[in-house]
């Protein structure tokens, strides 16, 4: 049996032992769908990109707690997306943007959360960094479908290269990036 014709819970096991190519599978099949939920619970595409990132970096660092007894992977999935999205939302109501130094209005030291900033800006730069060692062939891959919600076919089509050569480039990408942000002491 081909891994496209394999059912969730069977790549959600696969997923579990690191297998990247049954992570993409999964991708494939609910990154559009999970970002329209994001997007209509925050409203906003670029943090609705940000909670589909989080969403499936948290399927892949826990796999091994999916259980198809209790759910679909879709709802399991979904709830994780709902869940960041409203926590992401509640953050930004804690924690305004900053506001132009020309205004008026200023936060009060006690009123920002210095560590959660810290620890933001530092899981941010880790990221970006192993980003920017990937090639460049697998970085476009994976910037187009991770931070632009497009779909492997819609890759392939847009960079005019075969469907085999995306699942490929970002195989290799992931597993680079698994790589170095674990190197580099990533943790979340």
């Amino acid at each position: 049996m081909e891994i496209n014709q394999l059912g969730d819970q069977q790549l959600m096991q696969r997923i579990a032992s690191g297998d990247v190519v049954a992570f993409e599978m999964v991708y494939d099949r609910y990154a559009s769908s999970v970002m329209g939920l994001c997007f209509r619970v925050i409203g906003n595409r670029e943090m609705a990109e940000e909670i589909v990132q989080e969403t499936f970096w948290s399927l892949w660092r826990k796999a091994d707690g999916y259980d198809a007894e209790k759910g679909s992977l879709a709802t399991w999935l979904f709830r994780i997306a709902r869940n960041s999205s409203i926590d992401l939302l509640r953050r930004h109501q804690a924690r305004p943007e900053p506001v132009a130094l020309e205004e008026t209005h200023y936060q009060r030291p006690d009123e920002v959360d210095v560590a959660g900033l810290a620890w933001d800006a530092q899981q941010r730069q880790q990221i970006h960094q192993a980003l920017t060692e990937l090639p460049p062939d697998q970085r476009q891959i994976i910037e187009m479908a991770y931070f632009q919600g497009k779909t492997r076919r819609e890759i392939a089509d847009e960079c005019n290269v075969p469907l085999g050569t995306v699942h490929t480039r970002a195989r290799l990408a992931l597993q680079k990036l698994q790589k170095t942000l674990l190197a580099s002491g990533f943790e979340n």
